[in-house]
C-alpha cells in the first residue's frame, strides 16, 4: 500500500478522521467559503506553475456564486501570486509539482531548483502563516529520502510562506475602504523562504507512523480546536450525515399529500383553522388569535421585565430563533410547523436588525446595507427551519393592488402581505402557495394559477378552486399527482424478464412480401374524395400537389403546371 505524508498525519491528528477519509472513503461536499483553504491553497499552486489567469479561473470554477467576500480573496491573489511568480524568475527551476510514486510512498513535490554541481534544492509552498508548525513538519524531510532514492542529489530544503492575509471588515468601514485597508495591508507583507535543516529521525518516525496505521484496531476521535477546520466536523460531532454525497440512483417520486405550503387571505376567512385540521402541528404563534384552534402554539413576542429599576427587553426574533435552535435537536413528535403570521415575523426580524445596527430605519446603515441585513437575517433563519426536515407551512393575510397598464386600464392584483422581494424567495421554500378567499359566505381554496393572484406550485390541479376543507384538499392533491411516474429498481426487474419472454425474429422473405402487400392495400383504400384538394384562385397560380398513390378504380388527372418562364 502507498503512503503520503497528508495520510500519515492525517492519522496522528485523528484516527477517527482517518478512517472516515482512507478506509471509509466517505466524501464530502466542499464548503462554498471564500477562504477554504484548500481551493486557496490550489490556488497558490496553480498560479506558481501556470499564471494568474489560470489561478483565477480554477479559483472562480470552485464555487457556484460570487460574493463580495470572493472579490476580496481574488484582490489577494492578484497581488500575491505576480509576488510569487517575480521570485521564481530569478531561479533555474527543474521541475514544478514533480510526482515520486514509489511503491511504499506517494507524494507531489512543489518545486524543485537545479544547481550549478548538478544538486538540486526542494521547496514547497505554503498560504500560510503558521511558520513555525510547518517547521517542524516531516514532509520535506521524507521528500528527501525518496528523491534520493531515485538518483537526487539533494541540498538544501525549504518552505517558500506565501503571507495570508485575514483582516475583517469593520462594522463602521465601507467596502472600498476596506478594500483600500486590504491593498495596504497586502504592500506591507512579504513573502519568505525559510530554510530546513535534514533530520533523519523525520523519516524514521514517519516510517513508525505508517506500522501504526496498520495495526490500530480501533479508531479513536480526538476532538481538538483544530476540529472546526475538518470537513468532516458535521458528521462526526453533530452526526448529520446529509453532507455526504448520495448514490446515484435514482428516487423514487411518491404522492405527496404534505406539501411545505403558504396559505393567504384576508381576515376571518379560516386560514389558521383550516391549518389546524393537520394532526402532530405545531404553531409559531405571532398576533395572539389563537382561540379558534387547538394545536399546541408558541407565542412569538416581545418580552419586557423590569430588574429593579433597570428595563430589560427580549425581542420576539430572538424567541424565534431559540424555538428553530430547540426544534433542532429533534427531541419533539411534531411533524409540522406553522409560522402565524408569516410578515409578522419579518417585522420582528426588522425591529431586532435595527437594535443590533444601532438604527431607526434600514436606510440609516447606509446604501442597501439595512436592507441586505434584514433580509439576511431573516432568510437565513428561514432556510435554517425549512432544512430540519419538518412540514414547513405559512399564513398571510392577503393585501389587494391596482396595477396601471400601458393601455390606462387598472387591473386588481392580490398578494401576500410581505414585501415582493422576500415573497418571491419564500415561496420558493415551498411546494404550493394558494388564496384562500369567502363567495357568497362560502369558503374556498383556489388552486387555478390566474395572472394577478400571487401563488402557484409543483402541482398540476384538475379543479380551480375547492371548498378550505383539509379532506377536499388532500384528495385534490392526490389527484394532481395521479399517474406520477416513479423510478425504482423493483419496477426495472419486473419488466426486465418482460422483455425476455417475447423474443424477437427475423422474418422470412415470404412474410415480408405479405406485409409489403398489406401495406399497399391500406394505401389503396384511400380515395380521392378523402383528398382536400385546394381550391383554384384565378389571381394566383395552383401550387403543385403532392402525388396521391392509384386507387382500385379511376386514375386521378394530372393538373398541368405553369411555366414561369412563359408568363
Amino acid at each position: 500500500m502507498q503512503y503520503s505524508h497528508s495520510r500519515v498525519e492525517s492519522f496522528k491528528g485523528c484516527p477517527y478522521k482517518y478512517k472516515l477519509r482512507y478506509i471509509d472513503k466517505l466524501k464530502t461536499i466542499p464548503t462554498q467559503d471564500a477562504n477554504n483553504a484548500l481551493i486557496c491553497g490550489n490556488t497558490i499552486h496553480t498560479g506558481a506553475e501556470k499564471n494568474l489567469k489560470a489561478a483565477l479561473e480554477f479559483y472562480k470554477s470552485n464555487y457556484y456564486v460570487l460574493t463580495d467576500l470572493h472579490i476580496n480573496e481574488i484582490i489577494k491573489f492578484e497581488y500575491l501570486i505576480p509576488k510569487l511568480k517575480e521570485l521564481l524568475l530569478d531561479i533555474n527551476i527543474y521541475s514544478q509539482e514533480y510526482l515520486i510514486n514509489t511503491k511504499r510512498f506517494k507524494g507531489i513535490v512543489d518545486l524543485i531548483v537545479k544547481n550549478d554541481d548538478g544538486t538540486v534544492d526542494v521547496f514547497d509552498f505554503k498560504y500560510s502563516n503558521a511558520i513555525e508548525h510547518y517547521m517542524e513538519s516531516p514532509q520535506l524531510h521524507i521528500y528527501k529520502y525518496f528523491m534520493e532514492q531515485k538518483g537526487f542529489k539533494v541540498r538544501k530544503l525549504g518552505f517558500i510562506f506565501i503571507p495570508k492575509i485575514s483582516i475583517r471588515q469593520k462594522k463602521e468601514e465601507d467596502l472600498y475602504k476596506f478594500r483600500k485597508r486590504l491593498l495596504q495591508e497586502l504592500k506591507a507583507s512579504e513573502i519568505q523562504i525559510a530554510e530546513v535543516l535534514y533530520n533523519p529521525n523525520k523519516v524514521i518516525e514517519f516510517m513508525d507512523s505508517i506500522i501504526d496505521t496498520t495495526e490500530v484496531k480501533e479508531y479513536k476521535k480526538n476532538p481538538t480546536n483544530l476540529c472546526s477546520w475538518c470537513e468532516y466536523e458535521e458528521y462526526c460531532l453533530k452526526e448529520i450525515d446529509y453532507m455526504l454525497l448520495p448514490k446515484n440512483e435514482r428516487r423514487e417520486r411518491k404522492i405527496d399529500t404534505n406539501p411545505d405550503l403558504w396559505i393567504y387571505a384576508d381576515s376571518y376567512v379560516g386560514k389558521s383553522t383550516f391549518i389546524d385540521q393537520y394532526d402532530d402541528l405545531l404553531f409559531l404563534n405571532t398576533d395572539g388569535n389563537t382561540d379558534n384552534t387547538t394545536s399546541p402554539v408558541i407565542r412569538i413576542m416581545d418580552k419586557v421585565w423590569w430588574e429593579g429599576r433597570i428595563q430589560k427587553k427580549k425581542f420576539a426574533w430572538e424567541f424565534f430563533i431559540e424555538t428553530v435552535e430547540e426544534l433542532e435537536k429533534k427531541d419533539n413528535d411534531f411533524k409540522r410547523i406553522c409560522i402565524d403570521l408569516v410578515e409578522d415575523l419579518y417585522e420582528h426580524c426588522r425591529l431586532y436588525t435595527y437594535d443590533k445596527l444601532g438604527v431607526e430605519h434600514e436606510q440609516d446603515a447606509g446604501f442597501g446595507k439595512g436592507w441586505d441585513m434584514v433580509r439576511t437575517e431573516y432568510l437565513s433563519a428561514i432556510k435554517r427551519l425549512k432544512n430540519l426536515g419538518y412540514q414547513i407551512i405559512y399564513i398571510s393575510k392577503e393585501v389587494v393592488k391596482e396595477i396601471n397598464l400601458k393601455n390606462g386600464a387598472k387591473l386588481t392584483a392580490i398578494n401576500p402581505n410581505i414585501n415582493d422581494k422576500v415573497a418571491n424567495v419564500l415561496a420558493g421554500t415551498v411546494d404550493l402557495t394558494v388564496r384562500a378567499f369567502v363567495k357568497d359566505e362560502d369558503r374556498f381554496l383556489q388552486l387555478e394559477k390566474k395572472e394577478n393572484v400571487f401563488g402557484g406550485g409543483r402541482f398540476n390541479f384538475k379543479v380551480k378552486k375547492i371548498p378550505l376543507d383539509m379532506k377536499e384538499f388532500i384528495k385534490a392533491l392526490e389527484e394532481a399527482q395521479e399517474g406520477v411516474k416513479t423510478y425504482s429498481k423493483m419496477a426495472e426487474e419486473e419488466q426486465e424478464p418482460n422483455k425476455e419472454e417475447k423474443p424477437t425474429r427475423r422474418r422470412s422473405k415470404k412474410e415480408e412480401t405479405k406485409v409489403e402487400d398489406k401495406k399497399k392495400e391500406e394505401v389503396k383504400e384511400t380515395t380521392l374524395e378523402e383528398v382536400n384538394e385546394p381550391k383554384e384562385e384565378p389571381t394566383e397560380e395552383p401550387k403543385e400537389d403532392k402525388p396521391i398513390e392509384e386507387t382500385k378504380g379511376e386514375k386521378p388527372k394530372r393538373r398541368r403546371r405553369r411555366k414561369a418562364d412563359e408568363e
